[in-house]
């Protein structure tokens, strides 16, 4: 009897070992196949199309996706349940990447990326979801609504009951899911499709530089991810917004990067300058874009005005040191609609003439 109970404790044993071996051994088979191996599965073709035309065709889906050495149990399992429900036939009808591999996959993008992680999360737009939807201030003038997840937690399964209770303006407020409190609810994949159709960065040499106006403006993976259809919208198909100042209409800068800013930068329905999150610029700086003053991934602003600017203005004095919240955030003339009349109300003065230089 002992013998036969020692027999098939082994044979447990060792059917349990060849079962854990094959899930990480199943991810080793597709991985060596260099993305290959993932189209064998038909609902994965188009997926695989999209990656092997992309700029970062050069990097294999485990780099980015995880790998046999993968040490999260939950992906390994994930991948078993991916592949019964294949072979039961149970095919999505579109791919869908939860939230919690969007999170997973920003520390991927640190690996390459490094100056671009690190200024994204020293920036305003790395905030949490804490930072975002326990704000007392913000949740008791505007009610948490499913909108807030247009730009905030845009890949956030569910809608804002699912995210925060109670859902009113006078809490206290408490995120539902716990484990997202110290997640970005802005990650890398709000504006970035990874497998955008594009070239490789290349470094120019001095033998192949390229004419100013047939430089790069923007990568090609630049997108705004659609909560609603669970797709991108790659920027050189967002529109630039007709703006209005009254009756007037706004002179807007050409970057078409700036279509990106305006998804969540937006005006209310009216199209009025500074209503709603808008920020567009008016007066001095109307017809700039906001890329000429904030940095990329960072936000910063401090290079903005030493980059435009000589040091003294059109009146003489040093712009950096005007009343303005570019110098403090608690002055009256916010910096994006400021305009000279607002500190000259008598009347603009005339530029001064610049000194002529006399030869000796």
């Amino acid at each position: 009897m002992k013998r036969i109970a020692l027999t098939s404790a082994l044979v447990a044993a060792l059917i349990g070992a060849a079962v854990l071996l094959m899930v990480p051994g199943a991810s080793l088979y597709f991985e060596t196949g260099n993305g290959r191996r993932c189209a064998t599965c038909h609902e994965m073709q188009a997926t695989y199309d999209f990656w092997r035309n992309s700029s970062h065709r050069g990097i294999g889906c485990q780099k980015c996706h995880g790998d046999a050495l993968t040490t999260d149990a939950s992906f390994h399992m994930n991948n078993v349940a991916r592949a019964w429900s294949h072979v039961k036939g149970d095919q999505p009808e579109q791919i869908g990447f939860p939230n919690k591999y969007v999170q997973a996959m920003t520390d991927q993008c640190e690996g390459c990326h490094r100056q671009e992680y690190a200024q994204w999360q020293a920036g305003p737009h790395s905030a949490t979801y804490s930072r975002i939807f326990l704000d007392k201030k913000y949740n008791t003038a505007n009610m948490p609504m499913d909108d807030c997840l247009r730009c905030h937690g845009m890949h956030f399964e569910g809608g804002i009951a699912d995210l925060v209770a109670p859902v009113n303006r006078t809490g206290p407020w408490r995120l539902k899911p716990a484990e997202l409190a110290n997640m970005p609810s802005m990650p890398c994949l709000t504006c970035h499709e990874l497998h955008r159709e594009g070239q490789p960065m290349k470094k120019a040499s001095l033998d192949g530089r390229v004419p100013g106006p047939s430089q790069e403006i923007t990568r090609p993976s630049l997108a705004l991810f659609d909560r609603r259809t669970q797709q991108y919208v790659p920027v050189a198909d967002l529109p630039l917004p007709a703006m209005l100042d009254g009756g007037r209409p706004v002179k807007m800068s050409h970057d078409q990067r700036q279509a990106l800013c305006y998804q969540c930068h937006a005006p209310t329905s009216t199209m009025q300058v500074a209503s709603g999150d808008d920020r567009t610029g008016m007066g001095v700086h109307e017809g700039i874009s906001c890329l000429a003053c904030h940095a990329q991934h960072g936000q910063t602003t401090r290079a903005s005005c030493a980059s435009c600017h000589p040091k003294m203005s059109n009146c003489g004095l040093d712009v950096e040191k005007m009343d303005t919240t570019f110098a403090s955030p608690n002055s009256k003339h916010n910096i994006h609609f400021v305009k000279c009349a607002e500190c000259h109300t008598k009347g603009i003065p005339k530029k001064k003439a610049e000194p002529v230089a006399v030869a000796e």
